[in-house]
């Protein structure tokens, strides 16, 4: 609640579980590997399947641990897979589940491996050269087993394979799932029981293909085993025997394990200890003999089984493990059954990654249990998680999960599930873009893009591929057909051409046959950019791969194939081609060299660089650290020259983090600027580390004058270790070493340390340099005017970032000032987007109120959001003593504005509550009529337009998540959705998917940008109207214009002068440039975008495009590019005003002798 304000918020209760999760709602569709919560078309299949990272999504997002709305798809009669992103309180999950109806009588479910027992194999590998018996055919497949992963690689637990044992277990792992003899499955306890008969009698065979054989036993290891060394199965045991067994009888006997191939026909018998010593007794030509069987604790044996370890669900109870050793998030698979074993269900997790953390024991559990199991066992987990699938009409097996090894990892053993052939008669299309949306060119915060959109006149390639009753491969040529010719043609070929805004179904059919996509037309192309600006190649070998985004007025994106984009560059240099997935591929063809390639698509241009070859170039080697100077930010320390550097003389730098529960750093700052030549990619740095885990940061400085923080990882390692800084793209070269630091954040994390620096070098390409191409000027940037016809309007300052400690510094003016001028104003309310304060002390926070209350009084009501800086050097618990909830909900005039608390720099940081009730009052906004829009305020952005993208919020799905969000709002609803953020030291403004995104700028503190991209100091006035029911319904009807057109936004710097330059004189039927320039103390801020003005002239003079210049008008000045166009003679005078100043001036227009201009 404001404070000064009487007026009461509404009560925003949180979602049931049901209501957060959508329960009974369709999905919406979001690239790079999830769908959220909304309505929208899809790229439909086989029973409704949806693109799983072939078409236009392949995930989807479920709140609350609930899995209500996911994605489905059929892999195979009785076979589905549901793949989505989940939502934790503390973390991502990626999850693919297999359902599995083994009760059909159609699914079969495998023991997979090679044949041999040691050898390891990728899941894909072992899945495609799986047997899966006449007319069948092997759909999906996972790893099992537990192995003896640094020695034999052999499985810990017992395999079955069509009801024959195929390797014993370790002692006590007994544990395993089962399927068969009939076709249902069980979690049981499988035992191995052995007799091996020999001349002195019988003893217990104790293994069989293990990976080790037991105590004072004896193995047996066949041709099956493989061919990893027998010695590994005895470790260091002593002493040992091994005897080779042929047609029954003794053929050798020896006292050291061999390795290799067995013979089929021969047993080698190993034994240990008193093992060994009954097979040292033996000799050539003694019989010999052997029985075993695997036996459960009840019933048959299994058809096929596995081995696993922790039981996950019991009789239909989820199992705790809380104090256990193996109960980390970890990546996991698991399989578990229904009470009747006719359903399997199979999980993998993936953990140990940005996009998910894993799960523990319990967790996956719970998870079991949701899922539908009655028993459940885990099995491998880690960096073993694999799952693999086909998709209709394809026999291929493809990867779903994420392995957290980057790839997939051999495995002995696993599960295959086959199925039956099919009639291969054509039953069905899957039809999906060319371009997968996991991969697709994209502009969105994860990767991916949006290929079931397209631009007018652009295209996009369809395919349709056949499959039959069992979603196997078929034939069949489609004929291709759109539902409205008036939004796309399609060509026989599966070529979609786009005409004008809208939706349509795209579908494909032969006889019967039928499958469809939907594709949108968005609005005109606005404009076009590469998914990076720079390529770069290390040399002949290696090739690069860019691609092309298109985006509208309203920043609304979509990938443009190939096709359309003609590509102009140095083809003696370079070598460029269409990937086939919507993408190029670039090649050098010397090897060296650099140049530029310019892309053009439907009359949009971009451009970006290649460079072929590195060079590592010398910055410091220390020798001067001496005179390097050392400085702290809350911290104490010392710099020193010491000969314990790497090569020579290096740079000790110590610190003690211990003073402050604020953030600390440790700076070691250059007698001078050290200047690097060329265009540097990165920098590499040696470290000494002391693995206390402090932050490393290479402060550079631009051209630009701007600062480029490049960060490196946690020093956790002790001992020399190189660190690689990567240079952000888009900064202005050259670039010059400012200083480098260490940095604590945490306030719970307190130490001394030190550490040792040496071999500063660059990683330099050729140099080739890019044109400067200015960014888009964003209309929700407008006028004094037009925000002030707005129906109401509220004003928002941020980043001053002053101390009480400090309370007549000219931080403190400067925030003083912003608010006097914002009280001037007279908005309805004032938001302060956090970091008024520069540490969150209960003295900073005293004092901010203070200030507050002296500059404001009961004049102006104002809501308070916390940014990071209010809670430096504790919690937030300092804020919400002096000001109240973190988060907020309140109306006002129509607009329901929704605060969340990103202190933490991250949306989870501030409590998983926040999420939730964004999500319940974007749903409870969407239904109540007396709310037209929703305002989103945070601290910090999803997007930081900056080439550092340092300043936005860190989990980068959290960031998609709000995007979709809002966009689904806007689209579904028509009415209004915006958001505000601050924290990245400049003003901004940007449109993504129709939703205007502001960020405003430092009211304080120096900015962070150079002066011409939106880095000065001041605050936003924001004008809105009310969203009528009529133009609700104009937005809902089409979405792709991007209304409804409700805010706008007044960016008002601080003016401490205005300048105006125009000629006095100018000639008819010339052109100049007419510029304004603001002062703020030292820096000049060229008066353009993202900084609002007021350009106004002289009756005589029309303000705009110069088609709207009438006989009366002497001249014409377009604001949006500043240019002045002399019509007739006359004296004109031209004025602009920023934030209430204005500055004036004249200019004669003189006959030259030329016709008039209009």
């Amino acid at each position: 609640m404001p404070s000064g304000a009487r007026r009461r918020a509404r009560p925003c209760c949180p979602p049931t579980a049901c209501a957060a999760c959508g329960k009974g709602r369709a999905t919406r569709l979001i690239p790079g590997g999830f769908v959220v919560l909304g309505t929208a078309g899809r790229a439909t299949g086989p029973r409704g399947r949806a693109a799983r990272g072939r078409g236009t999504a392949t995930r989807s997002l479920v709140l609350l641990a609930t899995v209500s709305a996911m994605t489905v798809g059929t892999i195979a009669p009785g076979i589905r897979l549901d793949s989505y992103d989940r939502l934790e309180s503390d973390k991502w999950l990626r999850v693919d589940h297999l359902s599995v109806d083994l009760g059909g009588g159609e699914v079969r479910a495998d023991y997979l491996s090679s044949g041999k027992v040691s050898d390891r194999r990728t899941v894909s590998e072992l899945a495609a050269g799986h047997d899966a018996g006449r007319g069948r055919r092997t759909v999906a497949a996972i790893n099992a087993d537990f192995f003896d992963i640094n020695q034999t690689g052999a499985p810990e637990g017992i395999g079955v394979k069509d009801g024959a044992t195929v390797q014993s277990p370790a002692p006590g792992v007994n544990r395993a799932v089962g399927i068969g003899p009939d076709s249902a499955g069980r979690v049981l306890s499988l035992y191995f029981e052995g007799t091996l008969t020999l001349p002195a009698g019988e003893r217990p065979l104790t293994a069989y293909n293990a990976a080790n054989v037991p105590s004072g036993g004896v193995g047996a290891y066949t041709s099956a085993w493989g061919t990893a060394d027998r010695a590994l199965t005895v470790d260091d045991a002593s002493p040992v025997a091994e005897a080779t067994v042929r047609d029954g009888k003794v053929v050798s006997v020896s006292h050291t394990p061999g390795s290799g191939e067995i013979p089929d026909g021969t047993t080698v018998l190993v034994g240990r200890e008193a093992g060994a010593a009954a097979l040292d007794a033996l000799k050539p030509g003694d019989p010999v003999s052997l029985t075993y069987r695997a036996r459960t604790d009840a019933g048959a044996v299994p058809r096929t089984a596995v081995g696993g370890r922790e039981l996950l669900v019991v009789d239909g109870v989820a199992q705790n493990h809380d104090g256990e050793g193996n109960n980390t998030a970890a990546p996991r698979t698991a399989v578990g059954f229904s009470e009747d074993g006719r359903t399997m269900q199979v999980l993998t997790v993936d953990g140990r990654q940005a996009d998910s953390g894993g799960v523990t024991l319990t967790e996956l559990g719970l998870m079991m249990r949701r899922a539908g199991s009655y028993s459940a066992l885990n099995l491998d987990g880690g960096g073993s998680s694999t799952l693999v699938a086909r998709e209709p009409g394809s026999d291929a097996l493809r990867v779903e999960n994420s392995p957290s090894d980057g790839s997939e990892r051999t495995v002995p053993n696993g599960l295959a599930l086959t199925a039956p052939d099919g009639s291969g008669r054509l039953k069905g299309f899957w039809v999906q873009p060319r371009t997968p949306a996991a991969t697709a060119p994209g502009v969105d915060p994860v990767k991916g893009g949006h290929p079931d959109r397209v631009f007018p006149g652009l295209t996009r390639r369809l395919t349709a591929t056949g499959y039959d009753e069992t979603y196997g491969p078929a034939r069949g040529t489609p004929r291709w057909r759109t539902a409205s010719a008036s939004v796309g043609t399609v060509d026989g070929g599966g070529l979609f051409t786009a005409r004008r805004g809208g939706t349509t179904t795209v579908s494909a059919a032969h006889g019967p046959a039928r499958g469809s996509t939907t594709l949108t037309v968005l609005d005109e192309l606005a404009r076009i950019q590469p998914t990076t600006q720079r390529v770069g190649l290390a040399d002949a070998k290696a090739t690069g791969t860019f691609g092309i985004v298109g985006l509208d007025a309203h920043g609304t994106s979509a990938p443009v194939e190939p096709r359309d984009v003609a590509l102009d560059y140095d083809r003696a240099l370079f070598d460029i081609r269409d990937d086939g997935r919507g993408s190029f591929t670039v090649a050098s063809r010397t090897g060296s060299g650099a140049g530029l390639i310019r892309a053009t698509a439907a009359g949009t241009t971009t451009v970006l660089a290649v460079s072929a070859g590195l060079t590592e170039q010398p910055v410091s080697s220390f020798d001067d650290a001496g005179s390097w100077k050392f400085s702290q930010a809350r911290a104490s320390g010392s710099l020193e020259a010491t000969p314990d550097g790497r090569t020579g003389t290096g740079l000790r730098l110590r610190y003690d983090f211990t003073g402050s529960t604020a953030t600390r750093a440790a700076y070691a700052t250059p007698p001078g600027p050290v200047t690097v030549a060329g265009q540097p990619q990165s920098f590499k740095l040696w470290i000494k580390g002391d693995g206390k885990g402090a932050w490393p940061t290479l402060h550079l400085k631009d051209a630009a004058g701007s600062d480029q923080l490049l960060r490196g990882p946690y020093v956790t390692w002790t001992g020399w270790r190189e660190v690689t800084f990567a240079v952000p793209q888009g900064a202005a070269m050259p670039l010059s070493v400012h200083r480098f630091y260490l940095a604590e954040t945490a306030a719970a994390k307190q130490y001394t340390g030190d550490i040792v620096i040496d071999d500063l070098t660059a990683q330099v390409p050729p140099t080739v340099d890019l044109p400067e191409q200015a960014a888009p000027a964003d209309d929700l940037i407008d006028t004094a005017a037009v925000t002030g016809r707005r129906d109401w309007r509220f004003a928002v300052m941020s980043d001053a970032q002053f101390v009480a400690r400090d309370p007549d510094s000219a931080i403190v003016a400067q925030a003083r000032r912003t608010l006097r001028e914002i009280r001037a104003a007279r908005p309805d309310f004032l938001v302060v987007n956090g970091d008024l304060v520069d540490e969150g002390a209960p003295e900073d926070l005293a004092f901010a109120r203070r200030v507050l209350t002296e500059e404001l009084g009961d004049a102006l009501p104002w809501y308070y959001v916390p940014g990071n800086h209010e809670v430096m050097g504790g919690k937030i618990d300092n804020f919400v003593g002096e000001f109240g909830p973190a988060q907020r909900t309140f109306d006002h005039r129509g607009t329901r504005f929704v605060t969340l608390d990103t202190s933490s720099l991250s949306l989870r940081g501030g409590g998983f509550a926040q999420i939730r009730q964004l999500r319940a009052q974007l749903d409870a906004a969407a239904k109540d009529r007396a709310v037209d829009s929703v305002m989103l305020i945070e601290h910090v952005p999803p997007r930081d337009p900056t080439v550092q993208k340092g300043s936005q919020l860190g989990d980068r799905k959290e960031a998609a998540l709000v995007e979709q969000w809002l966009a689904d709002f806007r689209r579904t609803t028509g009415k209004g959705a915006a958001l505000i953020g601050s924290h990245v030291g400049v003003f901004h403004a940007s449109h993504v998917d129709g939703v205007p995104y502001l960020i405003n700028g430092n009211s304080g503190k120096a900015p962070a940008g150079a002066a011409d991209e939106g880095g000065f100091t001041g605050w936003s006035m924001v004008g809105a109207d009310r969203v009528t029911a009529g133009e609700q319904a104009a937005a809902r009807l089409r979405p792709w214009r991007g209304g409804p057109d409700w805010v706008s936004v007044q960016t008002r710097a601080h003016v401490d002068a205005l300048n105006l330059d125009a000629p006095p004189v100018l000639g008819t039927g010339s052109r100049t440039k007419v510029t304004a320039t603001v002062t703020q103390g030292t820096r000049a801020v060229p008066v353009g975008f993202p900084m609002a003005a007021d350009w106004t002239g002289s009756p005589n003079v029309h303000i705009g495009d110069r088609n709207g210049a009438r006989p009366r008008h002497t001249a014409v000045l377009d604001p949006s590019s500043g240019t002045l166009t002399a019509l007739r003679p006359g004296t004109i005078t031209l004025a602009v005003t920023v934030n209430g100043t204005t500055q004036r001036t004249q200019v004669r227009i003189t006959a030259t002798g030329a016709a008039p201009a209009a």
